[in-house]
């Protein structure tokens, strides 16, 4: 059954190649389907590989290989909770490991210029704790960070960094 709503994520012939990787990648994700063009389209022939049906994380995927015109960019990115530091480290160094690049504040690009955003659950509760200066501290702490690093944000946030 087709889900109501799948995120589309254009692809210069490289969708499956993503989709594999994520669904390796990530728990509670998989390829699901590839479909074959029917016919020749502008950026490729009939037969080659045009769309692939997949989830990242229980999001379902459609990954299409519309050709070179549209570029991924930091507007959309997917975010994933982490739950501790092994995990964090884990995804993290998959994506970057994988070709893709560093940024800031818990967010990479994969090889396929889609952007992650890694971020452990104990960041969102430090930044948006009712202890104000702790959040901030908590904060401050992030805006230095690339990979996020879990003690560092909780010593910050108890105002031990």
């Amino acid at each position: 059954m087709t889900p109501k709503n799948t995120i589309c994520l254009w692809f210069d012939g490289t969708a499956l190649d993503a989709a594999n990787f994520y669904a390796k990648t990530f728990p509670d994700s998989a390829v699901t389907a590839v479909h074959h063009a029917p016919g020749d389209y502008p950026d490729g022939r009939q037969g080659n590989v045009l769309t692939v049906e997949f989830t990242v994380a229980g999001i379902p995927c459609l990954g299409l290989n519309g050709g070179p015109m549209f570029k991924h960019s930091e507007a959309f990115s997917f975010q994933i909770a982490t739950d501790d530091q092994a995990e964090t480290d884990r995804l993290w160094n998959a994506i970057v490991g994988n070709g893709g690049q560093e940024s800031a504040c818990g967010w990479c690009k994969d090889r396929w210029g889609l952007s992650w955003q890694i971020t452990p659950r104990a960041l969102t509760a430090a930044v948006t704790d009712t202890d104000k200066a702790a959040a901030k501290r908590a904060f401050e702490a992030m805006m230095k960070m690339k990979k996020i690093d879990i003690a560092a944000i909780e010593a910050a946030r108890k105002g031990q960094g």
